[in-house]
Parts: C-alpha cells; sequence; structure tokens
C-alpha cells in the first residue's frame, strides 16, 4: 500500500482533512533523540517549503534552537514506515507511538502563529 493511501485511510479514521507530506520536503527531526521511545510528532502549519511536522523520540523535548534538523521527509518514511501514515494529518495535530500503543489528538495552541 501506497504511502498516500495509508494516510488518507488514517485521516479517514481520525475525521480529518488529508494534508499531504511530500517526500521531498524537509519535516523537523530530532536527530540526537534518534532511537528512542516514543515517537512523537506536531504538525504546526507548513512555512517556506516545510511540511509543518516536527518529530522527536523519547520523552524530553527540548526548545534548543538546534533540536530540530531538517530532513526530507522521505528519509523518515524510510526510517520510521510505523508512523508514515500518520504523516497525512494536518496541521494541529499530535501523535505519540511507542510499539503497538498509538495516541493521535488534536492540539489547536498548534494553530496558533506566534511572532
Amino acid at each position: 500500500m501506497s504511502w498516500e493511501l495509508a494516510q488518507k485511510q488514517l485521516c479517514t479514521r481520525y475525521q480529518a482533512t488529508f494534508t499531504p507530506s511530500h517526500e521531498t520536503v524537509n519535516s523537523g527531526f530530532a536527530r540526537s533523540t534518534q532511537g528512542l521511545l516514543p515517537l512523537n510528532g506536531l504538525r504546526h502549519v507548513p512555512v517556506n517549503g516545510t511540511t509543518g511536522w516536527y518529530l522527536w523520540c523519547g520523552e524530553t523535548f527540548s526548545d534548543a534552537p538546534d533540536f530540530f534538523q531538517p530532513v526530507h521527509t522521505l528519509h523518515i518514511y524510510e526510517q520510521y514506515p510505523e508512523v508514515a501514515e500518520l504523516l497525512g494529518l494536518p496541521p494541529g495535530y499530535r501523535f505519540l507511538k511507542a510499539r503497538e500503543y498509538l495516541d493521535v489528538w488534536f492540539d489547536p495552541n498548534l494553530l496558533i502563529e506566534t511572532l
């Protein structure tokens, strides 16, 4: 099954509008957390040619300016296929994935623009 089809099916399940994350566009990924659990993601409104997705592993989030690095979304699809279907959720959504556990929710605070 293609990533896009899986994303559309997941969006239907959560009654969310499918918003693609093209594989050639950058997402933010905290490389320093790679390999930890759970896998977390949140999606802001895309800006400057990004998907709006920020992903990190583990229980610790950092607001340090270098916590996230730009990564082609294709690499996320390849390295973390277990979350590929989630990357079609629209801005405002978050997820937490740890093995078989999955939590998906809408967070309206992600849609608030910051100056």
